[in-house]
């Protein structure tokens, strides 16, 4: 296929060309309708690229094909057998792949690092999870994908389980033995669905690690707005082999989605496509470069340590890393993540991706340079030279593996819906959650519906809310209550 074509885009700039004048949606009209006060921050562009999806670039039939071109493009440059454009993030399009395996009460294996969209399309569909532990470093305290041998043991076990779900990439760059686990999934003759939101770049380079379709998984879910060139909520999910119907997950996503397409996030997918086909080895392999030399910088700096390979992967740990989440351990310097992040932004400008107890992580892509790179170093060396000022930090009482786990003694679909009630934390021990609460970012809820609450689990989260942590989808983000399940009604 000729991966010079960008056929959304090539689209678009022919119905400007040709000076269509819209009696549709949206109502703004290429901008002319738009406050000048909203144009000025925004730009005219954005609201000359927003249009209609049918009856705009392509008639009212999309007799032109041309989104269906340009994700035959996409799919012939990773490889994929087939490939769907989404424009509601990832978060919807894992939603549809799940329910494209796994129906209300059928049985699906789930790595319990799934990001709180995962938590959501168990919740809107009834699928049962059986989770699946991650390998968990607890001197570091985090946690890397679950491994082969522990989804072929769930198989073992569950052998009515629809299909299987890892996260990989992590948010701090741990990559799954794919191949292990898609195997795994294969000889039950089952489907690999692989959340690879964190993955866009991985099939450009010959430098990263393997990526779903490579390594033998069934669908894929990528966001192309985290590492890639495109817009915020763009997404596509890849499909190979023969274990999953095309017109199901097609189905299923129609089922989901919107019917309003953003014609200027599907652009956006489509450039990213024909930049990556033409020029992703030599842009990511210069990324890569930038991420190393980086890393030894940052590694120079007293009291700051750069995670890496050495800290990420080997026996229990992750099967491989990606580099280019730079990784920060503050434990040197004595102070949070969330205090160390909060006072890069206040006073360099500097906004870090993830935050945590004791982490920052400051992601690179190709679209860095050399005065990017420059100010982070420099913001962070003046964090180093005024970290006395940050202590005290508030300490977080991170559990221990076991003491994370709780009881799943309902479904998360059933607690979720069912008669509930908020009480206070000091009297959640014991009771069913009845609702997901989610350190964010990176988005894994530490508690889900259905989960027996513990009192380790529950002394993390009162601490973190204490040091900074952000809880934005609990009821109650200062913590003060717990919304629960009714003791006595058919969900506890």
């Amino acid at each position: 296929m000729d991966h010079t074509e960008a056929p959304v885009l090539e689209a678009l700039a022919r119905y400007h060309g040709r000076g269509h004048l819209p009696f549709t949606p949206p109502g703004h009209k290429q901008g002319r309708g738009t406050d000048p006060e909203v144009r000025k921050v925004l730009g005219d562009e954005v609201f000359h690229a927003d249009v209609l999806a049918s009856g705009g670039p392509d008639d009212r039939l999309n007799s032109g094909r041309v989104l269906e071109r340009a994700e035959a493009l996409m799919a012939d440059a990773v490889h994929a057998d087939h490939t769907f454009f989404s424009t509601c993030g990832s978060s919807l399009s894992v939603k549809a792949a799940m329910l494209s395996v796994a129906g209300p009460h059928e049985t699906l294996l789930v790595g319990r690092d799934a990001h709180k969209s995962v938590v959501s399309g168990l919740i809107l569909s009834g699928v049962r999870p059986i989770w699946v532990e991650p390998r968990w470093d607890a001197e570091r305290h985090i946690a890397h994908p679950p491994s082969a041998t522990a989804f072929a043991r769930a198989f073992a076990d569950h052998p009515e389980a629809k299909g299987a779900l890892v996260t990989s990439p992590t948010p701090y760059g741990s990559c799954a033995d794919l191949r292990g686990i898609a195997e795994a999934c294969h000889r039950a003759g089952r489907p690999l669905i692989v959340d690879e939101a964190w993955g866009a770049h991985l099939p450009f380079c010959s430098q990263l690690p393997s990526w779903a379709m490579d390594a033998g998984a069934d669908v894929c879910v990528t966001s192309i707005h985290k590492m890639g060139s495109g817009l915020e909520q763009g997404s596509v999910f890849h499909l190979r082999g023969d274990l999953i119907d095309p017109a199901v997950l097609k189905s299923r996503a129609d089922l989901l989605g919107t019917t309003s397409p953003s014609v200027l996030l599907c652009a956006g997918m489509d450039g990213w496509r024909r930049q990556m086909a033409l020029y992703g080895e030599e842009l990511i392999g210069e990324a890569l470069r930038r991420a190393h030399a980086v890393r030894e910088r940052i590694d120079a700096i007293d009291g700051l340590q750069v995670d890496g390979r050495t800290e990420y992967t080997g026996p229990g740990l992750a099967a491989d890393l990606d580099p280019l989440p730079v990784v920060i351990d503050l434990a040197g310097l004595r102070i949070s993540g969330y205090r160390a992040a909060d006072w890069l932004r206040e006073r360099h400008h500097v906004d870090a991706h993830v935050a945590d107890h004791r982490r920052i992580s400051t992601q690179l892509t190709h679209a860095d340079d050399d005065a990017t790179t420059d100010a982070l170093l420099t913001a962070l060396r003046d964090l180093v030279d005024h970290a006395d000022g940050l202590r005290p930090t508030p300490e977080v009482a991170v559990p221990t593996p076991a003491g994370l786990r709780m009881d799943q003694s309902r479904l998360p679909r059933d607690a979720y819906f069912g008669s509930i009630e908020d009480v206070p934390l000091d009297r959640a021990v014991g009771r069913v959650a009845a609702e997901m609460i989610t350190p964010y970012p990176p988005g894994i809820p530490a508690v889900l519906p259905g989960e027996r609450l513990k009192q380790p689990v529950l002394e993390y989260l009162r601490t973190g809310v204490e040091a900074g942590m952000n809880l934005p989808d609990a009821a109650d983000p200062g913590l003060r209550t717990l919304r629960v399940v009714v003791e006595g009604s058919s969900a506890d």
